[in-house]
């Protein structure tokens, strides 16, 4: 546990967001030359460890954090001068950083709420054409004569499995050329056309790709069945998280005086140059 002791800050934002704990988050569990360790700066400390560490058995973690913090509160108090530019800035930067983070909680919480989630679902899918899918089989060849000779043999009798297994050059070969359940803009366009133009059973006319030519049977269709909102609803809550930060950041730059002209002439590889922060 010895190399715990630099904790992250950087996870503080999503220990605010933990349950209550059922002890006082103010109560103090060691006083260092009149310097509380509270609860809480343990809760806060054990949210921003790596997960290898979060898997730790509670008392380890619990004797671990505590000692860390008790080193790291004698090693602060023992410092003498003024804080290096570098640790004034990481200050600074670290401030801003949890501080719109409280900010984008806000945001989030706001954007997130039953109702709009509920709208977003049903903005998507409802009333929305339910798209078509296609379970085909084929038999890939080199040659169009070679391929015409493939569907004679089918139109006669042969098996198109073990046709497939016996003469298709592609990777679906040793499975009968079953390529399985697929949509629109799965396959490159002149192999959807035959498919979709298809009758279940039926087989097609040789068509070509850059992979070669096709002899392709539909084996089945089915139309493809609307998600539940609990299937999308993290890709639903990420587009909604995006759409209100970027909301919220125009609306605060619209009322803004922001002013990077310092920028300008700047060599982006001064951001290297550690010896400025020393």
């Amino acid at each position: 546990m010895k190399h715990l002791l630099s904790l992250p800050a950087l996870g503080l934002v999503a220990a605010m967001a933990l349950p209550a704990a059922a002890q006082d988050a103010d109560q103090v569990v060691a006083t260092v030359n009149g310097t509380d360790i509270t609860i809480g700066h343990m809760i806060v400390a054990r949210a921003t460890l790596p997960q290898q560490f979060q898997e730790l058995p509670d008392e380890v973690l619990f004797n671990g954090i505590l000692e860390q913090l008790v080193q790291q509160t004698l090693l602060a108090q023992s410092f003498d001068g003024e804080l290096p530019k570098r640790a004034q800035l990481s200050l600074e930067n670290e401030t801003r950083s949890l501080t719109a983070g409280e900010t984008l909680e806000q945001v989030f919480s706001t954007a997130l709420n039953p109702v709009a989630v509920q709208s977003a679902y049903q903005a998507r899918f409802e009333g929305a054409e339910q798209a078509q899918e296609y379970n085909a089989s084929h038999i890939l060849v080199e040659t169009e004569e070679a391929a015409l000779a493939v569907k004679e043999e089918i139109e006669n009798g042969a098996d198109f499995a073990a046709t497939a297994r016996e003469k298709s050059t592609g990777p679906s070969g040793p499975n009968g050329g079953q390529l399985g359940w697929f949509g629109t803009g799965a396959m490159v366009p002149s192999f959807e056309a035959a498919v979709i133009a298809l009758e279940v059973g039926e087989v097609s006319a040789p068509v070509q790709t850059q992979f070669g030519w096709h002899v392709i049977i539909l084996n089945e269709t089915r139309v493809q069945e609307r998600p539940t909102l609990d299937q999308v609803r993290p890709e639903i809550e990420e587009e909604l998280r995006a759409a209100a930060l970027e909301a919220r950041i125009e609306e605060l730059s619209a009322d803004a005086e922001i002013d990077q002209s310092g920028a300008e002439g700047v060599d982006p590889a001064i951001l290297k140059d550690l010896a400025l922060v020393q």
